[in-house]
């Protein structure tokens, strides 16, 4: 896991917390983005496309959820 930068309410100014997004379902589902871009080697060939883990950050004061890429995830 990479470094977690401090993100603050854009609403409150107050510092925002880690939180972890869940799927309904069973097991360890995670939350991930496709992106337009081909995956690399031989899932890129047969046109797979990359993912991007997903970090969830929610404010204690209003609520306010925000979702952020990782764009720095290999």
């Amino acid at each position: 896991m990479t470094f977690s930068p401090q993100r603050r309410c854009p609403d409150c100014g107050v510092t925002m917390e880690r939180t972890k997004p869940v799927v309904a379902g069973a097991g360890e589902e995670v939350v991930k983005l496709r992106t337009s871009e081909r995956k690399k080697g031989l899932l890129g060939s047969l046109g797979m496309k990359e993912s991007l883990r997903v970090d969830a950050y929610v404010c204690p004061e209003c609520g306010l959820t925000r979702f952020y890429a990782d764009l720095d995830d290999d």
